[in-house]
């Protein structure tokens, strides 16, 4: 295997892509709090929680594949690991460095935070959002005595997810000590509620090989999930809209969301259609313009 085709994998295994966005959702979050761009200790702080949150979702996207190789060795055995292409070992020992990492940076933001008057006491709320964020996922991937096992339990499962999506951007406005700014919060809605329609429909698109879940698709049948999906898409416009017609963010900004309004509006001629993989990328692509236009209205 040449060296270019092993970074390639390795680059899979962990969702680079999305690991990614997770860094500048961070960056979003402190944006939003602060109304600019941060500074100084803020911007060290927010640097830390990025990668933080980056290694984070690294490890965790590279610990669902180890948990679910049998799995994709029927729905996806061009993977990394039901491939070959990454040993199984390989995978474990770098998720559990990544997932160090994670909690060095914390640690590290923590550290920072000390050194000026009330510092630590406000950025503390990151360590409860971390610590919240550890026990969906862990809660979610785990099948032991003592976990909730939530990925077998269908949509609290997904409410599970969306949530830890959703606290990327609390966790970059508790880095800058404003945690409850209502354009923060605002946010966190919308991407909880993206995300959770988005779940859905990964469901349905996985069902085959999703032996022993229980997943909303398999309770109530696919067209009803569907349904639900975009009924909750639905709730997303609202959340979307309210911020303006709250005047959160300028009323003169609403233009700068029309593409991420139009293709979620787009998603259900793809569930109409039965189009689930189509959607769920729908889906993606309306939340990342959305948020890019969010991200233009708090920087102009």
């Amino acid at each position: 295997m040449s060296e270019s085709s092993n970074v390639s994998s390795w680059f899979t295994l962990f969702r680079f892509g999305n690991s990614l966005t997770g860094f500048i959702g961070v960056i979003f979050g402190s944006l939003l709090a602060l109304g600019e761009i941060p500074e100084g200790i803020f911007a060290s702080i927010t640097l830390l929680h990025g990668f933080s949150v980056w290694a984070f979702m690294c490890s965790w996207n590279a610990l669902n594949d180890i948990l679910d190789i049998e799995i994709d060795k029927l729905n996806q055995p061009n993977r990394p690991l039901p491939s070959g292409k990454i040993s199984l070992q390989s995978a474990k020992v770098v998720t559990s460095v990544l997932m160090c990492f994670s909690l060095f940076s914390l640690v590290y933001a923590g550290f920072i935070s000390s050194t000026i008057q009330d510092g630590f006491e406000n950025w503390a709320p990151s360590i409860l959002i971390w610590i919240i964020a550890i026990f969906l996922l862990s809660n979610y991937e785990s099948s032991s005595n003592y976990s909730l096992k939530l990925k077998d339990r269908g949509l609290p499962g997904n409410i599970a997810i969306s949530l830890s999506v959703g606290m990327v951007i609390l966790f970059g406005a508790a880095g800058v000590f404003d945690l409850t700014q209502p354009r923060v919060i605002s946010i966190f809605f919308i991407a909880f509620s993206y995300n959770l329609s988005r779940e859905i429909v990964k469901d349905i698109e996985d069902m085959d090989g999703d032996k022993g879940r229980n997943t909303l698709a398999m309770r109530i049948g696919v067209e009803k999930a569907r349904l639900f999906a975009w009924l909750i898409l639905l709730l997303t416009l609202i959340t979307l809209l309210a911020p303006f017609s709250l005047d959160i963010f300028p009323r003169n900004h609403l233009p700068l969301i029309l593409p991420g309004l139009i293709s979620l509006l787009l998603v259900k001629r793809k569930l109409a259609y039965s189009e689930d993989r189509n959607a769920q990328l729908m889906i993606k692509k309306s939340l990342q313009l959305t948020l890019l236009g969010f991200i233009i209205s708090s920087l102009i």
